[in-house]
C-alpha cells in the first residue's frame, strides 16, 4: 500500500496542479516563517522554507509522503512579494515591463516514516512585453492579482503580459513542479501513469 499523500499548502493553484497527476491527497496548512535569513539566495530561501512547510505539518502525518513548496519572484536581482494592492502591483509590473522576472519554487518531498527528503529548486524566466501604464492598469483592475507574487496569474489573462516564458516545467510557475515531483515520487515507489 502507497502512503497517504499530503501537500503541505492551502494554496488553491497548487491543489489544482497536484490534483492533474490523479493521486488522492490531503492538505494540511503549514505554520512556518517565512521570513528569510541573512545572506539567504533565493534559491536557498525557497528550498528551506519548502522542506520548513513539509516539516510543519508532519507530526499529524505519519506514514505520509509530504510535499512541500514555496516561490519567490525576483527582478534585478530583488525578491518582488505578493503586493497586496492595486497601487503595488502596478509598480511591479511597471517594474518588470520590458525585463525578465524570475520565479524559483523549492520542493521538497518529504517521508515523514525515514525522515528522508528530496529537495530541489526549480527556476522559471518569464519576459514581460513592453507594457504601457493603461495596458498595466486594466490587467491589474481585471484580474486582481493581489495575492500573486509577481502580481500576475499565468493561468489567467496575464499570459498575454509576456512575450516568451522561459523553464523547463510550466507548472514551477503556478507553484508546484510536477515534473520533478513525479521523479520524486517514483523514487518512493509510487509509478505514473
Amino acid at each position: 500500500m502507497n502512503p497517504r499523500l499530503v501537500l503541505a499548502s492551502t494554496s488553491p493553484f497548487r491543489q489544482s496542479l497536484l490534483a492533474r497527476l490523479g493521486l488522492p491527497f490531503d492538505t494540511a496548512s503549514p505554520n512556518a516563517d517565512e521570513s528569510a535569513l541573512e545572506g539567504e539566495s533565493p534559491e536557498q530561501l525557497v528550498q528551506r522554507l519548502a522542506c520548513l512547510k513539509a516539516r510543519a505539518v508532519s507530526a499529524g502525518h505519519p506514514d505520509s509522503l509530504i510535499i512541500g513548496s514555496d516561490q519567490v519572484a525576483c527582478i534585478e536581482g530583488s525578491i518582488l512579494g505578493k503586493p497586496g494592492n492595486r497601487g503595488n502591483a502596478i509598480a511591479q509590473l511597471a517594474r518588470a515591463s520590458g525585463k525578465g522576472v524570475t520565479f524559483y519554487t523549492g520542493l521538497c518531498l518529504l517521508n515523514s516514516r525515514s525522515g528522508e527528503e528530496q529537495v530541489l529548486c526549480e527556476p522559471f524566466t518569464v519576459h514581460f512585453r513592453e507594457l504601457t501604464r493603461e495596458q498595466i492598469e486594466h490587467y491589474v483592475d481585471k484580474e486582481e492579482p493581489f495575492g500573486c507574487a509577481g502580481s500576475f496569474k499565468s493561468e489567467g489573462l496575464g499570459i498575454v503580459l509576456f512575450r516568451k516564458l522561459e523553464g523547463d516545467d510550466p507548472n514551477a510557475l503556478i507553484g508546484l513542479p510536477l515534473i520533478h515531483l513525479v521523479d520524486m515520487l517514483k523514487n518512493e515507489g509510487i509509478e505514473l501513469p
